[in-house]
Formats: structure tokens, sequence, C-alpha cells
């Protein structure tokens, strides 16, 4: 676990095999909401909140709602708070991990969907504008996610329709990797994140889901960070290609590929 983040509840015996996460930044609104749906469809999982640095009460309200908690002491994004989720997890012996928004946008009972996927997958992402749901971007936003997807799927050599969907579920070989080694930049969590693992030769695959409506708050686009976005996906292209070879560490299943 990264240093200054603390993980509440009672300590388990034996780890579950799956373990769910919602990085949540100030969605005291509606995190309880999301822990119980969670529960009604993985009742056997665990459920890890993190608290990213939330100025309101998140932590509180997720912890009364029965989730364990990890607060973080600042806020460092859906990426650094990943990147500490994954590292607990792999010190906790979990099997398998899955992150879901804590706005309630990704329906929990696709998880499943998710774990059959992973039958035959390193890691597998639930996607959009894969022939479900009715989920709609539009103009450079649109340009841009159109660009991501079809750069992406080459570079990791799986068709991918939905690259920076965070809706994805990893197993332990996977989580062996990104413990150690994962992208917190912005998009780096998403899209480095897939060609970092490609390149550590894990099998990626995708899901059909559909997002659902924020029922509290309120989307963060507009037409100025539409195209900032655009931009924003040029870069982390570049950066996901020139990125480093993955380090392996000791007693990893993994291989590095200099490719």
């Amino acid at each position: 676990m990264t240093a200054g983040a603390t993980a509440s509840t009672a300590t388990r015996a034996v780890p579950a095999p799956v373990l769910v996460v919602l990085p949540a930044l100030n969605e005291a609104e509606c995190i309880a909401r999301v822990v119980h749906e969670v529960r009604g469809h993985q009742p056997g999982a665990d459920l890890l909140v993190v608290d990213d640095g939330s100025t309101d009460r998140t932590a509180e309200v997720a912890r009364a709602a029965g989730a364990r908690v990890m607060s973080l002491p600042f806020n460092l994004g859906v990426g650094g708070a990943m990147r500490a989720a994954y590292r607990f997890a792999f010190e906790e012996g979990y099997e398998c991990v899955v992150q879901v928004d804590a706005d309630g946008q990704h329906d929990p009972s696709d998880i499943a969907r998710l774990r059959a996927a992973l039958e035959g997958a390193d890691v597998v992402v639930g996607a959009r504008f894969a022939g479900v749901g009715e989920y709609v971007v539009r103009g450079p936003r649109r340009w841009a996610m159109r660009l991501l997807a079809a750069t992406l799927s080459r570079l990791v050599g799986t068709p991918l329709t939905d690259p920076t969907s965070g809706f994805r579920m990893v197993n332990a070989r996977a989580l062996s990797l990104f413990a150690f080694d994962f992208p917190e930049e912005y998009l780096g969590d998403t899209v480095e994140a897939l060609v970092l693992a490609s390149r550590a030769g894990l099998r990626i695959a995708q899901v059909p889901v559909a997002m659902r409506e924020r029922t509290t708050g309120a989307p963060s686009q507009n037409a100025f960070r539409s195209s900032a976005y655009l931009v924003r996906v040029v870069t982390a292209i570049v950066l996901a290609v020139a990125r480093r070879a993955p380090i392996v560490r000791p007693g990893s299943t993994i291989e590095a590929s200099a490719a």
C-alpha cells in the first residue's frame, strides 16, 4: 500500500478471490447506493473504496455502507488511486480486481460478464461503443476517441472500441504488473496501461457494456474541454508508444517485451 494511505475495517483471515475497487472523489451523495448495488450483484466479493482526497463525507458514508475504505492524504487522480489499490490487492493476495466508477455509471450486473471473459484474458475492458447501450459522444471528443481506439487496437493487436473505459477487470497475472508499474497521469491509467499490458505479453479483451447516466453531480465536459481532450489523446498515444518496457519483478509470471 502507498505511504500515507490507510485501509479501514476488520482484516480478513482468507482473502476473497475478487476485489471490487471504487476510486472516489467527492461522491458522498451516491457512494452508499453504489456500494449496496455492488454488494447485491457480487455478495461474495470484497469491496474497497479509495477515497482520493475527498473534501466531503465520501469516506465516512462508504464506511457506514459497509465498504472497506482506503483514504489517500491528497488527490492523486484515478491513476494514483488505482495504483494504490492494485498494490493493496497484490499484498493481500487477491486473484482478481475489478474497477467500477463510484458515480453509478457502471452497472455492477456486468461484473459477472467481465469475470467470464477473464477466463481467456488477463485484462478485460467493459466497452461502450460496442453494440450495447445508447451512450453517444459528439464533436472533437468523438473524433479523439475514434482515433484512440484505432491506434490502440493496432498497438495491442486486439480490437478495442473504448480504450478509455474505467470499467475493467484484471487477473493475478496482470495484478502482479500493475501493483508495481502502473501509469498515474491523465489517460495513463487507461491508454498507457493497455500498452503496458500488451508489452508484458498479457492478453487483452473487451466486453460490450452499457453506461448509465449520472444520478448526482454533473458531467465535466464542455466544448473547450472536449477540444482539449483531443490534444490530450494525441499526447497520450505518443507517451504510450514512447513508454519504457514494464518492470519485471522477481517471481512474476510475466515477461516484458521491448517491442
